[in-house]
């Protein structure tokens, strides 16, 4: 048994990558990028008013001014701003040539002979100043970003509709066990309806990964190596849910072998999960995930989606909270990492939910994310700082 920390660096050591391919920018939610995006063109493309206001000169603001054109957006101004003259502007229209302010509208009124009266002492110009934000050629998503819908933003702003990302692995899922049926049907008094399949699957999905369903695998050899097969044909990761442990019927990891794949580990310090089973052969890989839902469950978070995430040029660091945990927690055994759902409190801490072990799928319904309890660890003190690690 190896400690998790060693586990996950033979995992990312392992990722290889699969190559890129240009796709249209709408279809690159989840994407990885690579190459760097440019900008073809200065943002703002001119001199630009940032509000609704009267372009100006700011050496007149003292002064009554006489309107001389109205300017919208997506126009081009026909007049220049003179010695106490005006323009009105919208917001994001082209300013005229000589001013050099924008008064805001609401801190003027209109006189009685039509001339424009700013009420306040001074303004700032409010201009948004050509090539402010960005200069043509400028670098504005770097290589390895992993697109979220505001990069989608930047590269319509920047005209870049056709992009180079990592191509994506394509992965397989195949729950195993007799004693799995599938959710629409109700199970006989030994059986247990598959979760695993559809949270796996679902699970890739959030991540926008091809996935394929090959089905659940019952626990013989004949059918388990048939499913691996099929899936080891067409697919370059492989997730196994149940079979990895040391049971009698425990196949997976002899399967396994005689494909041909290095086992290069399979059991890790941590709990719920310790049965985790990771192969290679080539440029395949194997996961064999522990049957329990939530030891899948947690173990595709720790291990599994760190490794796609790799194998796409993505160092994936997922976003942890630091809270005060609002009760003390105690275990009884250290000899492993511990991962705890928790709920986040209306008194901004953690509090631990009650937790059976690994089968207890519910008790991760309404959890807001887990904490780890590192090995050798017994207690953790009310008041404590803790890193949530959010669902």
């Amino acid at each position: 048994m190896i400690k998790f920390e060693e586990a996950y660096k033979i995992v990312i050591d392992a990722a290889r990558t699969i190559g890129t391919e240009q796709i249209d920018y709408n279809n690159s939610l989840n994407r990885v990028l690579a190459e760097d995006v440019k900008s073809d063109m200065d943002m703002p493309p001119f001199d630009k008013s940032a509000v609704d206001g009267y372009a100006c000169k700011a050496e007149d603001l003292k002064n009554e001014l006489t309107l001389i054109e109205i300017i919208a957006a997506g126009t081009i101004p026909t007049k220049g701003i003179s010695v106490n003259e005006c323009s009105k502007i919208m917001t994001g229209a082209m300013l005229p040539k000589g001013a050099d302010t924008v008064i805001m509208v609401e801190d003027t009124e209109i006189q009685e002979n039509k001339k424009v009266k700013f009420l306040k002492d001074n303004s700032k110009s409010n201009i948004a100043y050509k090539a402010e934000d960005i200069k043509e050629g400028d670098i504005v998503l770097k290589k390895g970003t992993l697109i979220k819908s505001h990069h989608i933003a930047v590269l319509a702003e920047v005209g870049k509709t056709t992009i180079e990302v990592s191509k994506q692995p394509k992965v397989a899922v195949i729950p195993t066990g007799d004693e799995l049926v599938e959710p629409e049907i109700k199970p006989k008094d030994t059986q247990i309806r598959n979760s695993n399949g559809a949270q796996m699957v679902a699970q890739l999905k959030e991540i926008n990964i091809p996935v394929s369903y090959i089905g659940i695998a019952r626990d013989t050899e004949n059918d388990t190596f048939n499913k691996i097969k099929k899936a080891i044909e067409e697919h370059d990761i492989i997730l196994l849910s149940g079979g990895v442990s040391m049971g009698d019927f425990d196949i997976v990891p002899k399967i396994v072998e005689n494909f041909g794949f290095e086992i290069l580990f399979h059991n890790v310090a941590v709990q719920p999960g310790k049965p985790t089973l990771f192969t290679r052969k080539a440029n395949k890989f194997i996961f064999g995930l522990p049957g329990n839902p939530i030891s899948s469950f947690m173990q595709l978070n720790l291990l599994v989606k760190p490794f796609i995430y790799k194998s796409m040029e993505y160092d994936y660091m997922p976003k942890n909270i630091k809270m005060p945990i609002g009760k003390d927690y105690n275990r009884k055994n250290a000899k492993r990492m511990s991962w705890i759902p928790v709920i986040l409190s209306e008194e901004a801490t953690v509090l631990p939910i009650e937790y059976h072990g690994s089968a207890h799928l519910n008790s991760i319904a309404y959890a807001d994310g887990f904490i780890s309890v590192p090995l050798g660890v017994y207690t953790l003190k009310k008041g404590e700082i803790v890193h949530v690690r959010q669902i």
